[in-house]
C-alpha cells in the first residue's frame, strides 16, 4: 500500500525544514510533495536540499486554491492513501502518520484527521480552543450521525489529514475554486456518498495560530462565505449551539486559570469571528454565489 503525503506551502521557511525531518523520520515511508505557490524566501532552496527524498511541485500564487491545488497534487501523486499537512503542522512523534493510517482499518472509512496541540508559546485562550475541537477520544462517524453531531459532522482538517484515494476520486476530489474550508466540503460529499469519517486523536501535531483581530475577521468572512455557498450540502449543519459551547468551555477555563487579560482577548476574537462570520454569509448573498 503506497502513501503520499502533499504539503502546499507559501513562504514557509520558518517551519518547512523542521516539518520534513519530522516526516522523513516517520515509521511509515512515504512519497512526500510539496507543492509551493511563489514563495519569496527559503522555502525552495530547503526542500531541493532534500531533493532524494521530497518533490517540489511549483506554481504561481496567482494560480493556488485551496481545492484546486490540493486536488492537482493528488493527482500527480502515486499513494493509495493520501495525506495533507499544512506547512506549520509538526508532527509531535515518529509514528504520527502510522497512527493516522491506521483508521484505515474501519473499511467504510474514507478520511480521517488528526489532532491538534497548541504551541507552548500559543495564547492560553488558543490551546483552550484546540483542547475543545481536539479532544483525546477517537471517534467514528456516518451520515446517520449527523443529527446527532450536528455541524461537527462536517469538522475535518487539513491541518493532518489522511483520504482513501479511491473514495476521494469517487466523489470528485475537493471543489475548486474555493477560498477556504476545502476539508469541511469533501467530508461533507464523502458523509453523503455513504463513506465513514474518523478522528484519531493518537495522531497528533503541533499547531496553533497567533491572528491578530483584523486577520480573525478576514478568515470568517471567508468561512461565512463558503458556508452559505455550500447551504445546501450542510444539511442539520447550524452552528449557533456548537459555538456557544466553545464560548463556555473556553472562557470558563480561562476563568479558572485567573487569565482574565487573555479572558478579554477571547472575548474580542470570538466577536470578530461571529461578525465576520455573519457578513460574509450576507455578502454571498448579496452576490448571489
Amino acid at each position: 500500500m503506497k502513501v503520499s503525503i502533499i504539503i502546499p506551502t507559501l513562504n514557509a521557511e520558518r517551519w518547512i525544514s523542521r516539518q520534513l525531518d519530522s516526516l522523513l523520520s516517520q515509521t511509515v515511508e512515504a512519497e512526500i510533495i510539496v507543492i509551493d505557490s511563489g514563495s519569496t524566501d527559503a522555502t525552495g532552496s530547503i526542500v531541493r536540499a532534500r531533493a532524494d527524498r521530497v518533490r517540489l511541485m511549483e506554481i504561481s500564487r496567482e494560480d493556488f486554491d485551496h481545492g484546486g491545488t490540493r486536488d492537482y497534487a493528488l493527482r500527480q501523486s502515486e499513494g493509495d492513501n493520501v495525506l495533507f499537512f499544512t506547512q506549520d503542522a509538526i508532527p509531535t512523534d515518529t509514528h504520527c502518520i502510522e497512527k493516522l493510517l491506521s483508521a484505515f482499518s474501519s473499511p467504510d472509512v474514507a478520511a480521517v484527521y488528526g489532532r491538534q496541540i497548541a504551541h507552548p508559546d500559543a495564547p492560553e485562550y488558543e490551546k483552550l480552543t484546540r483542547q475543545f475541537n481536539y479532544p483525546d477520544q477517537a471517534k467514528i462517524w456516518r451520515e446517520s450521525d449527523i443529527p446527532r453531531y450536528g455541524v461537527k459532522s462536517y469538522f475535518f482538517s487539513n491541518v493532518c489529514s489522511a483520504y482513501r484515494r479511491e473514495a476521494y476520486l469517487a466523489v470528485g476530489g475537493f471543489d475548486a475554486p474555493i477560498i477556504t474550508n476545502e476539508d469541511m466540503m469533501i467530508a461533507a460529499k464523502l458523509l453523503h456518498a455513504g463513506y465513514a469519517l474518523a478522528y484519531a486523536p493518537e495522531a497528533a501535531v503541533y499547531h496553533s495560530h497567533r491572528y491578530t483581530l483584523r486577520q480573525e475577521y478576514r478568515r470568517n468572512v471567508r468561512i461565512g462565505k463558503v458556508m452559505e455557498q455550500y447551504r445546501d450540502r450542510l444539511t442539520g449543519a447550524s452552528a449557533d449551539a456548537e459555538g456557544w459551547r466553545m464560548l463556555r468551555f473556553v472562557g470558563s477555563g480561562l476563568a479558572r486559570e485567573g487569565c482574565i487579560g487573555e479572558l478579554f482577548d477571547f472575548f474580542a476574537h470570538v466577536c470578530v469571528r461571529f461578525a465576520g462570520n455573519r457578513i460574509g454569509k450576507r455578502k454571498c448573498k448579496w452576490s448571489g454565489t
